[in-house]
């Protein structure tokens, strides 16, 4: 008799649980991207070591838990910064392979687009200086590793072609983007950037080149 009563009971409370649920992700998820968007904007005028907590929350309307909540700490609220950061850099860096046409002269683009934004205030202390001193080795950041899947997908595709030698994909994709990435982290962190950045691209085009499968010269 009370059985119908009892199960849509039951099927509010549990829609009712949903919503709340659902809510609850929303509002972590909001939070989350105005904590970013502070730290963002702090750490590139004030640098990491002399931005503080009080920076990131009071500007983003948030208390210190939801930061802790959120990230643990000053370090965790920095990855996320940097994450954030280097995947726009990815793909900025992709659509200056496509304008270039893809393929090999894509690659190089690619690579070209990724040391010149070393230029950028915002990559070049964020990035580039702060990061690594705070972070770690770059080349172990979750965003490298998917640039480093994205090259050695083109890489594999130049070898299919004949543009490229008969190497170990990931090998030649791994030393691409190293250079790359230090290239950027040589020009960030130079007394004149400007002066080396055509430096790198110029050492980077010639270290690419050697990958190329280039006919031997005929013999006359």
């Amino acid at each position: 008799m009370y059985a119908p009563y009892v199960n849509r009971i039951i099927r509010l409370v549990y829609e009712f649980e949903e919503v709340v649920v659902n809510q609850r992700s929303k509002t972590m998820a909001e939070n989350r991207a105005k904590l970013i968007f502070a730290a963002r904007k702090a750490f590139a005028e004030k640098g990491f070591a002399a931005s503080s907590m009080d920076d990131f929350t009071a500007n983003a309307g948030l208390t210190r838990g939801a930061l802790y909540h959120n990230f643990g700490d000053k370090r965790g609220l920095l990855a996320a910064v940097v994450e954030q950061i280097d995947s726009e850099m990815a793909v900025h860096a992709h659509e200056a392979g496509a304008d270039a046409g893809g393929g090999w002269p894509g690659l190089l683009a690619e690579g070209a687009a990724y040391i010149k934004l070393a230029l950028d205030p915002e990559v070049q202390r964020i990035v580039l200086l702060d990061g690594p001193a705070v972070l770690g080795d770059p080349s172990q950041w979750p965003s490298q590793s998917s640039c480093l899947q994205s090259t050695k997908l083109t890489v594999e595709m130049l070898i299919a072609l004949g543009t490229v030698k008969q190497i170990d994909a990931e090998a030649a994709a791994r030393l691409l983007s190293g250079a790359a990435l230090n290239a950027a982290l040589w020009v960030a962190a130079s007394a004149n950037p400007k002066d080396v950045l055509p430096k790198a691209i110029e050492a980077f085009y010639a270290l690419a080149t050697g990958l190329l499968n280039t006919p031997p010269c005929s013999r006359v």
